[in-house]
């Protein structure tokens, strides 16, 4: 009998800044390819927006005295990772490689707001 306490990460929240919404939506939506999901009304009136990807959701909640994460990442495992890869590069952002895990094949890359992101090939 499996007695683990979880089953799926369900989101996972990264900070930005205020006013930026429509950067957000460019990087993720347009470029990255998620869906915005809609906020509870409630919620959407602290800004941020959220987004989904499948069972995989990222949620951008406005922090006021805003810091990027440079270390704490989502890992995010991509369909096509050539193909998404070569995109993030064409549009100019900075994807840098990653073998430090033998057998991974991984990068790093930034949001508009300097977090961290993971990208893992299938």
């Amino acid at each position: 009998m499996d007695e683990s306490p979880f089953t799926v990460i369900d989101h996972v929240q990264l900070a930005m800044p205020a006013g930026e919404e429509e950067a957000a939506r460019r990087f993720y939506r347009d470029l990255l390819g998620m869906v915005e999901i809609p906020k509870p009304a409630e919620l959407a009136k602290r800004g941020g927006c959220w987004f989904e990807s499948r069972s995989v959701q990222l949620h951008l909640g406005v922090e006021a005295d805003f810091r990027p994460a440079k270390k704490a990442h989502p890992a995010l495992r991509c369909r096509d990772y050539e193909a998404l890869t070569s995109r993030l590069r064409a549009a100019g952002v900075e994807v840098k490689n990653d073998d430090n895990l033998p057998g991974v094949r991984r990068c790093h890359i930034s949001d508009p707001f300097g977090n961290r992101i993971e990208l893992l090939a299938p």
